[in-house]
């Protein structure tokens, strides 16, 4: 078998635009599974840039399922962002230190935990997705979204805020493909299969 390589960075033969993302991630706290892909328009490094307001001391995390195909332009909000809403005034007063150090004490900004995206999931071109969001396995996020609750797996997406637009199949065949797992067989599996991955006919699949 010539099976691609998840270690691969660049798996388009001269083409430097689109990776396998896990390969070029440096923060701990952003977490891809094998073969998920990132194209960008300009530099596949800008990916990091997109995932806002991440910072070590809120200790949230993205999390990204394996087989995921994310576009050019999609934004995470991390939790990094959130300021209070519940009080006087949302001006965070004590990033600024000095006389304003103690402003929080015995306070903590609001957090939604952590952003998990599930496997095989397809997020167009400048989607913006907010913090503590779960996006389902199988999911579609139209572009341009800004996704602000989860998404219910094998759904489709879009709008601001996004709204579900439709199931892409029936209950019964979206709980069959969630008990499948198939992004979790061995990719020998997954490469002997792959003909019937990209047809309709789920039964060749679960014979």
């Amino acid at each position: 078998m010539n099976i691609p390589d998840a270690n691969t960075t660049f798996p388009l033969e001269n083409y430097d635009k689109l990776c396998y993302l896990k390969n070029i991630i440096a923060n701990p706290n952003i977490i891809v599974g094998d073969y998920t892909y990132y194209d960008d328009f300009e530099d596949v490094y800008n990916f990091e840039k997109n995932v806002k307001y991440l910072f070590d001391f809120i200790g949230d995390k993205l999390i990204i399922g394996k087989f995921c195909m994310i576009a050019s332009g999609v934004t995470f909000i991390m939790n990094g962002g959130n300021h209070l809403t519940e009080a006087i005034t949302t001006y965070p007063f004590a990033i600024f230190g000095v006389d304003w150090q103690n402003a929080m004490q015995g306070k903590s900004y609001p957090t939604k935990g952590d952003t998990v995206i599930g496997n095989d999931v397809w997020i167009g071109h400048d989607a913006t997705i907010m913090p503590g969001v779960t996006i389902g396995d199988g999911a579609i996020i139209a572009s341009k979204s800004v996704v602000t609750k989860d998404v219910e797996p094998y759904s489709i997406v879009g709008g601001n805020p996004a709204i579900m637009i439709r199931k892409r199949f029936d209950d019964i065949k979206i709980n069959q493909l969630l008990e499948l797992q198939w992004w979790n067989w061995d990719i020998e599996k997954i490469t002997k299969n792959v003909h019937h991955l990209t047809g309709n006919d789920l039964n060749k699949l679960i014979e």
